[in-house]
């Protein structure tokens, strides 16, 4: 659409995509690893390429007081 930029106040150029559908991570330049991820239903324990990965248990949750759910 002509005048698109103007109209969205946009300070950078835009461009019409194309041929996109058949884009995937594989096709990303500098994003491209995929990982076998593997979790145990039993342990919960969460292995990429048979590495276990582990981290510490979040001391603060966003979001978890002022939008409680259940």
């Amino acid at each position: 659409d002509e005048g698109i930029v103007e109209k969205l106040g946009l300070k950078s150029l835009v461009g019409v995509v194309k041929s996109c559908r058949s884009v995937t991570k594989s096709s990303m330049i500098h994003n491209d690893y995929q990982p076998n991820i593997e979790v145990d239903s039993q342990t919960y324990e969460v292995k990429a390429d048979g590495v276990l990965l582990t981290c510490e248990p979040a001391s603060e949750i966003a979001l978890a007081q002022r939008y409680f759910l259940f």
